[in-house]
């Protein structure tokens, strides 16, 4: 890896950034004291919101830490699909006794204004998520001093990364909870997702830039497996999401090893786009109807998972979990940190041992 990245932190465990209030400065600050790379999610804040994160975070530690962006989005191709869902979640804004939200909220996420932000006052490692940004912006931020992951799902996506001057790119399998972060969102690839050993294989044979590793993986065996196959680091959130220090719902992480949620399955109920969460009432009743049109659908429906919440009612949140969710431990982030080292040793000093008896 390159050795810009793998100074900023001793072990290779970067904290998936959660977007939601998932990944709040205390959840970053405590795995970056630990030795990992703590992030904080931008996305669905403000500019000024982001701002008061960084602070608040550099109040909690001196070590460094990343900031994730989501990328602007292009106009969805059917706008008379948003009003067709509307419709079909009336009667849930009924139950849940709230109004569904304005469609037409934005789809930048504030981009222009949170990279002036993070231009004037830099932090170690900027990602990007659902697209590739400009060289321009990219070489911006190196000049800045600042660090650059965009994710990537396919090989031809590391390429692209790869070709706009980023430092590095996040491999992020199938199996990763939450959004794919696709560069273009295409109906007929629903489904077609890659595994995360594979997209490391063929990452690694398209590009010449190191390689994150993100998609399933809960403990230090994995970690030490993606290693092995190419990862220069290993990126985790749902083993993450489950520590006090997460900012989820209470009900979120409880979910995430209630026999109840007994599997994850890719949806766009909730956003528009396609991410992984528990299987709920939610997902089977609207998953299969629902556009592709995001951000619409996300602020369609973000006042019903909200009120969803607030009743204490799981079937109606978006749960996002990773395909490993059941393997969830519910640690201090730190000292969660300190048990993947432990397993990363483990199983090295484990395959170091196996090949002296050969």
């Amino acid at each position: 890896m390159s050795s810009a990245l793998t100074d900023l932190f001793p072990h290779p465990i970067v904290q998936a950034p959660m977007a939601g209030g998932v990944s709040v400065p205390q959840l970053a600050a405590a795995v970056s004291e630990a030795g990992g790379l703590g992030f904080l999610a931008a996305g669905y804040k403000t500019a000024d919101g982001m701002y008061q994160e960084i602070k608040q975070l550099r109040g909690l530690t001196s070590r460094p830490f990343g900031v994730n962006l989501f990328m602007p989005q292009p106009e969805y191709a059917e706008s008379g699909a948003v009003e067709v869902y509307a419709h079909q979640l009336a009667g849930e804004a009924a139950w849940y006794e709230t109004e569904l939200g304005d469609p037409d909220s934005g789809r930048d996420d504030g981009y222009d204004a949170k990279l002036a932000v993070l231009l004037d006052n830099p932090v170690a490692v900027v990602s990007f998520h659902f697209g590739v940004p400009s060289r321009d912006v990219l070489d911006s931020l190196r000049r800045a001093g600042t660090f650059t992951l965009v994710t990537a799902t396919t090989a031809e996506e590391a390429l692209a990364v790869e070709r706009a001057g980023a430092d590095a790119v996040i491999a992020q399998g199938v199996e990763a909870g939450g959004h794919q972060g696709t560069h273009r969102d295409i109906p007929e690839n629903d489904g077609s997702g890659i595994g995360l050993l594979s997209l490391i294989a063929q990452i690694r044979e398209a590009v010449s830039i190191p390689v994150v590793a993100a998609g399933g993986v809960m403990r230090g065996s994995q970690i030490a497996a993606v290693l092995a196959a190419g990862a220069s680091a290993a990126q985790l959130g749902t083993a993450f999401l489950a520590t006090p220090e997460s900012g989820a719902n209470a009900l979120h992480k409880q979910a995430l090893t209630n026999p109840l949620f007994a599997r994850t399955e890719l949806t766009r109920a909730f956003s528009g786009r396609p991410a992984r969460g528990l299987v709920n009432r939610f997902l089977r009743e609207h998953g299969p109807y629902a556009p592709a049109a995001y951000p619409a659908i996300h602020h369609l429906t973000s006042p019903l998972r909200k009120a969803a919440a607030k009743a204490g009612d799981a079937q109606g949140m978006a749960l996002w979990a990773g395909q490993g969710h059941r393997m969830a431990r519910e640690l201090p982030a730190g000292e969660l940190v300190e048990v993947l080292v432990g397993e990363l040793d483990a199983a090295r000093t484990a395959l170091s041992a196996k090949g002296d008896l050969r």
